[in-house]
């Protein structure tokens, strides 16, 4: 998409400093792979022989994505487009020529074509691919982990009830409502490759057996993993992290504790890739709510999520 340069951008070009959200954007606008994801829409989007003229992919997506990487609504994202100098250079408009933001309406009509072909696992598979071509996708091995997202319980509404597909569940000393993103996550440089989800109280060791690869010849895990060899069917290694306090219980402070507690911090130096995922997504992009009713909608969320997620760590080693 082209960019057209304005008296705006001209005056801005002389500050003294870029804010954080422009450097961010800039470098995102250069690493997403604009074109493969277009064509991967462009065969479902309506051509536009009919009523007003539809906005371009491009646009429309990189509206999405600021959605997603700000945890914004419909209506905010539109209002903040119009606020930001950023994100109105992200989306390449130019208010010179009549170009306008999409509204909220066009925006939630986009996402729906998308949810309607399952198109944001596509978008995920396809960052699959640059990562390849980049030498960052590994084999042989996966980090497995889940995350609960909350969704709200409230009962006060039309129908009386909360979100049938969410459940609640305990999670040491406090209780949950909402469901799980389980992640398999490369252990060398930490890049997601498999999402799946699920509502809150399935158990963790049930699902991992959907993100471990056909060629993994080992998983890493932690305490909530153990006994996952009972689940999986393909003979692997595991390494799964124990509770602390479980095997120095066991050896007291002797010798033996002291190898056991070096051979967890191996673990835990592998395990702890994973992490930086989940804080990537919850942290940065702030999703820590269930946005959609329904696990697959959120679902499909995470999608786009976790591929912002790899291409953001992917800037980080360029």
């Amino acid at each position: 998409m082209e960019k057209q340069l304005n008296f705006t951008d001209m005056e801005y070009s002389k500050r003294r400093r870029t804010t954080k959200r422009e450097e961010f954007l800039n470098r995102m606008d250069q690493l997403l792979p604009w074109v493969q994801w277009v064509e991967v829409i462009h065969p479902y989007y309506p051509l536009g022989k009919r009523g007003r003229p539809p906005q371009e992919i491009e646009v429309m997506l990189r509206m999405l994505l600021l959605q997603v990487w700000f945890n914004l609504s419909d209506e905010s994202v539109e209002d903040a487009i119009y606020d930001s100098y950023a994100m109105k250079s992200f989306l390449g408009l130019n208010f010179d020529r009549g170009e306008q933001v999409p509204d909220a309406t066009t925006l939630c009509k986009f996402r729906k074509l998308l949810n309607e072909h399952d198109l944001q696992k596509a978008i995920f598979d396809n960052v699959q691919i640059v990562l390849e071509r980049e030498g960052k996708q590994v084999r042989g091995g996966t980090i497995v982990d889940a995350t609960i997202i909350e969704a709200p319980n409230s009962t006060k509404n039309s129908s009386g009830q909360r979100n049938p597909e969410m459940h609640s569940v305990k999670k040491g000393t406090k209780w949950y409502f909402g469901m799980r993103i389980h992640i398999g996550v490369d252990p060398l440089h930490g890049f997601i490759h498999t999402i799946t989800g699920t509502a809150a109280n399935v158990a963790e060791v049930k699902e991992a057996p959907k993100l471990l690869r056909e060629d993994d010849e080992v998983a890493y895990a932690d305490a909530g993993y153990c006994k996952l060899e009972r689940y999986d069917t393909k003979k692997r290694r595991y390494e799964i992290n124990r509770q602390h306090g479980t095997f120095r219980r066991h050896y007291g402070d002797g010798l033996s504790w002291q190898e056991e507690q070096k051979l967890e911090k191996r673990k835990s130096s592998v395990r702890c890739k994973v992490e930086y995922a989940f804080h990537v997504v919850k942290d940065i992009f702030h999703w820590r709510k269930a946005r959609y009713k329904g696990i697959q909608k959120n679902l499909n969320y995470a999608y786009l999520a976790f591929a912002s997620a790899n291409l953001y760590m992917l800037a980080s080693f360029t």
